[in-house]
């Protein structure tokens, strides 16, 4: 109101001080009559002071203009301001975008020595959200070391509000283009992969270049966690910093199915080629590495390329610490009936930070769990499913190529599709599994050479 008075003033202010501007050069003028400002010259000088009257009128038209528009601006305002306060629920379109989380500098989190993670949940139009965002909630144990930040896509409503009714306990930041995406005519039945990417990159890119942020972990909004979830990345960060030949640490276990798992060695952790998803931690050095060439769909079957995995590696569980609910989606189901449905999700608190985790850095691996893989007895798959030879302990089958491995794969439950020639799970090739009570290593010849991209 203050400064629409001084805009009111200052509009009369000009309009007197130009009129008596006028009125003072024209009392002052000399008579028509005078040699310097006689005939034609004083008739120019006439018109040109009429002329420059009608531009003061016309800015003065211009300026009670503004001056209305203000006024009206400031009364729609002054409504919605009364209907905010008398709304019970949460206001639709009208709430100023989140403050974003607090960046913590590296200094603060050196001096604290404690990690500061913050959990990037990517949402569309799940209401269903709700179920991922209370678990993240009720077993985070800092919400300084762990903030929440809710990424939505697609602009639906009724997922909207559901986030927006955890006020301040999570941040919520909205992909401004929700528009579509020219793709190629054989592909737009893929427009949802594409929408995805373009998300992933926006979401990515505000946690690690508006935030500042040094690390994060990834969720999407049809994932429920365990009890150890935050536990179990807190532990793993000083790992994938120290270790170059990891970049990422994940949740999930392809092959985590209840009974493929031992669920009495859920402290077990593998290294693993296969870029797993489903909770992941990366770090803002590879974001910095992968943002310039990412790509515009597919990006996770895009992560599982050798140009951008580059030999490295991932944490995974022999437990998995996310399990998904979402059978909807872009993928319409595609694995949920058969795989991911029955993936078994921890349910007992593994203290990691107490533990050495040290075993899964690569030459210490690697000295360990490849001598355990070929020590171990070779036998026959129909040994296997006739659970004879018990007295072997753990075991081994040995496939030979891509098709007598996706045949045992398919005769033990496996998930059997490979991305770059990589399975799922597998590490040089191995994939550890429980069948019928023992452990199982599937597993290439010794002298294995590496992957075969054409195997996929």
């Amino acid at each position: 109101m203050l400064k629409k008075s001084s805009l009111v003033l200052w509009g009369a202010a000009l309009f007197i001080a130009w009129h008596g501007l006028l009125l003072l050069f024209l009392w002052s003028r000399p008579p028509s009559s005078s040699s310097s400002f006689g005939g034609e010259e004083g008739s120019r000088l006439t018109a040109q002071v009429i002329r420059l009257a009608q531009d003061a009128e016309t800015e003065l038209e211009r300026q009670k203009d503004l001056l209305r528009q203000i006024h009206r601006y400031s009364q729609l305002w002054g409504r919605r301001k009364a209907g905010l306060k008398s709304s019970p629920g949460p206001p639709k379109n009208l709430s100023p975008p989140p403050p974003p989380p607090p960046v913590i500098t590296q200094e603060e989190e050196e001096e604290d020595a404690e990690p500061v993670l913050p959990v990037l949940v990517l949402a569309c139009d799940r209401s269903t959200v709700r179920r991922c965002l209370d678990k993240l909630l009720r077993y985070r144990p800092s919400a300084r070391r762990f903030p929440l930040i809710v990424s939505q896509d697609c602009g639906h409503a009724e997922t909207a509000q559901v986030i927006a009714s955890y006020g301040d306990a999570v941040s919520h930041i909205r992909q401004p283009d929700l528009s579509d995406i020219p793709v190629p005519p054989e592909h737009r039945k893929f427009q949802g992969y594409y929408k995805i990417a373009r998300h992933y990159r926006w979401a990515l890119g505000q946690v690690f270049r508006t935030f500042r942020y040094r690390a994060a972990i990834v969720v999407e909004d049809d994932l429920e966690i365990a009890p150890d979830f935050y536990e179990y990345f807190q532990a793993a960060f000083p790992l994938l910093r120290a270790d170059p030949s990891l970049w990422c640490v994940s949740a999930w276990n392809d092959n985590g199915k209840e009974q493929m798992v031992d669920v009495s060695q859920a402290e077990l952790l593998y290294r693993t080629d296969f870029f797993p998803g489903l909770g992941w931690l990366l770090l803002a050095e590879l974001w910095d590495e992968l943002e310039p060439k990412w790509p515009k769909a597919f990006w996770d079957d895009w992560m599982r390329q050798p140009e951008q995995r580059r030999g490295r590696s991932c944490v995974r569980p022999e437990v998995s610490r996310t399990m998904t609910f979402g059978r909807k989606g872009v993928s319409h189901g595609q694995f949920f009936d058969q795989y991911l449905k029955f993936i078994k999700l921890n349910d007992r608190f593994v203290p990691f930070t107490r533990l050495d985790l040290s075993y899964l850095k690569k030459e210490e691996y690697e000295r360990v769990f490849l001598p355990k893989v070929y020590s171990a007895p070779e036998i026959k798959v129909e040994e296997l499913q006739g659970n004879r030879r018990r007295d072997l302990g753990a075991v081994r089958l040995q496939y030979s190529g891509r098709d007598s491995f996706k045949a045992f794969a398919k005769a033990l439950g496996l998930m059997d599709d490979l991305k770059s020639g990589v399975p799922r799970a597998g590490y040089r090739g191995i994939v550890s599994f429980v069948y019928r009570g023992r452990r199982v290593y599937l597993a290439p010849p010794s002298d294995w050479t590496g992957y075969d991209p054409s195997w996929s």
